[in-house]
């Protein structure tokens, strides 16, 4: 769908002067999540990629993690009362094997663009629900995942001079996969970080690339407890992103050997948790 920004009059006052003009924005819609024709879940997201934002999450759910485990989805016509489709309904139909969550009122759940979860209960499903552990053994062959910290400071400006729709805008925030060696493997942009997440997670999903055990997720924002769950339930061994962790995002990283940088910001960085995958020694050396 082509809605991704929308057009406003603003009244723009510059030193004084006072003139009117057109402001484009970005679009923010609520997409309900219906899992086999029950509704699930309703997110405050940016209309595109929904498909792949409803598969990442429920991958993060711990519904799918595998590509056959998807059937279809579909967007949903009759969404209103005349029974025009609005295109913010989208159904996933799952393969039969694939068990169904507890869909219940209390379950059911309303996402809005800043959401996050909290607590022990929290750290504990996650834990217990992970697909793909996070570890350092990828075969014999396969070293493991260690990265510079000159590498993880380049990355920011990639992102930023990836996103498209934030240049028009500046109301956007992002999330993008990097290989190892600074490969850029995706980016996807969102007003709620937490989708742009999901959607990049959803399209690897889709093409059968799950696990992501040797990939680097950064996100423009805070680093949430809810992005540190996705990135696990990922099997995503390192997130970085440009702003503050919270401190269960922290403690979910220390448990699922995740590893985890905040304020990524030119050569700064602060590591938080797992910091065997940076290659502390040589910066210390160049210090």
């Amino acid at each position: 769908m082509g809605r991704v920004t929308e057009r406003r009059k603003v009244i723009r006052i510059r030193d004084g002067a006072v003139s009117t003009r057109p402001d484009t924005l970005v679009a923010e819609e609520p997409l309900e999540i219906r899992l086999n024709g029950k509704p699930l879940a309703i997110t405050m997201r940016t209309p595109g990629d929904d498909f792949a934002l409803a598969a990442g999450f429920l991958v993060s759910e711990g519904v799918l993690g595998r590509a056959e485990e998807l059937r279809n989805i579909v967007y949903c016509a009759g969404a209103t009362a005349d029974g025009s489709n609005t295109y913010n309904v989208v159904d996933v139909t799952t393969a039969p094997d694939v068990v169904m969550p507890d869909i219940t009122l209390e379950r059911n759940v309303y996402t809005t663009s800043s959401c996050g979860l909290c607590g022990k209960a929290s750290l504990d499903a996650v834990r217990t629900t992970a697909r793909w552990p996070i570890d350092d053994t990828h075969g014999d062959t396969a070293p493991p995942v260690r990265l510079g910290p000159e590498l993880l400071a380049s990355l920011p400006d990639r992102l930023r001079a990836a996103q498209r729709v934030f240049d028009r805008t500046g109301g956007l925030h992002a999330a993008a996969l990097f290989t190892e060696d600074g490969e850029l493997v995706d980016i996807r942009e969102d007003v709620g970080r937490h989708n742009a997440v999901d959607k990049l997670v959803g399209r690897a999903l889709q093409d059968g690339r799950l696990p992501l055990s040797r990939t680097v997720l950064l996100v423009s924002g805070r680093a949430s407890f809810e992005l540190a769950q996705k990135a696990v339930m990922a099997g995503i061994p390192v997130l970085a992103a440009v702003s503050a962790p919270s401190s269960l995002a922290v403690d979910l990283a220390a448990e699922s050997n995740l590893t985890l940088v905040g304020f990524l910001r030119g050569a700064s960085m602060n590591v938080y948790a797992g910091e065997h995958r940076i290659a502390l020694r040589a910066a210390a050396g160049q210090g």
